[in-house]
């Protein structure tokens, strides 16, 4: 099965909150996402609000239970107190837990699992409790005993970190390199039993290969270069083109 496309709405939200007004509309380009053939919608839920609003979560579960059963709602965040409050809430069928300080710009490294191990085995024993999937933001160097912590803990997946692959885009031999690493790192998970994600700064041109490499990847979670495509190509037509770069035929 071609990779699921969930769309990052983070960016929408970000260009919203410039104004105190209602548009971009994340709800309505959400719709339309979904419509285009986007197989869930993703969020992440900063301290600050200073993209997604604690107060967009309810009119998402809203639109994905009312109008798009089958779709998938992602929020990924560092579990702090509020995050695991928020995710209680609103039940997402899929909880991506980063290792993130609140004062980062974006995430940009996966979880120290040696050093993180109880931490994630309490959270993550919490979130299975509530019949949520689980997925873990990991590093793409391969590292068997990293990922199988993660196993251990009780996560249902990983997500690569590709930003490193997405950083290559003028450096094909690098870039060549970073896919192979990545590949190494899924297939170790596939081996343990992990599903595999990916995301950070994929794109149209980058997807290919990604996908060529680890034809078993589960989902990627895309926001910066989507909503970029999106002032050119209209959200549509770039959820779509996108689509096809996953494999999918739409």
């Amino acid at each position: 099965m071609p990779a699921k496309l969930s769309v990052n709405l983070n960016a929408i939200a970000m260009l919203r909150n410039r104004r105190d007004l209602p548009w971009p509309s994340v709800i309505g380009l959400g719709r339309i996402a979904l419509e285009a053939g986007a197989s869930g919608l993703t969020v992440h839920p900063r301290p600050d609000q200073r993209h997604i609003r604690f107060s967009d979560l309810a009119p998402i579960r809203t639109l994905i239970d009312s109008a798009f059963p089958e779709a998938e709602f992602n929020i990924e965040g560092f579990p702090e107190d509020n995050f695991m409050r928020l995710v209680e809430e609103h039940r997402p069928e899929q909880v991506t837990l980063v290792p993130d300080d609140p004062s980062q710009a974006t995430s940009d490294h996966g979880w120290d699992f040696r050093k993180s191990r109880a931490l994630l085995g309490d959270i993550v024993g919490r979130l299975k409790k509530l019949g949520l999937r689980v997925s873990v933001f990991a590093d793409g160097t391969p590292d068997r005993e990293a990922l199988t912590i993660a196993k251990e803990v009780g996560a249902d997946r990983i997500e690569l970190y590709t930003g490193p692959y997405g950083g290559c885009h003028d450096n094909p031999a690098e870039a060549a390199r970073i896919v192979e690493e990545l590949g190494e790192t899924a297939d170790i998970a596939f081996e343990l039993g992990l599903g595999v994600n990916a995301g950070h700064d994929l794109t149209v041109a980058n997807l290919p290969a990604l996908v060529a490499r680890i034809p078993r990847l589960a989902e990627v979670s895309i926001g910066h270069g989507l909503t970029a495509d999106a002032l050119e190509y209209g959200m549509a037509e770039t959820v779509r083109r996108f689509c096809r770069a996953c494999g999918q035929d739409i």
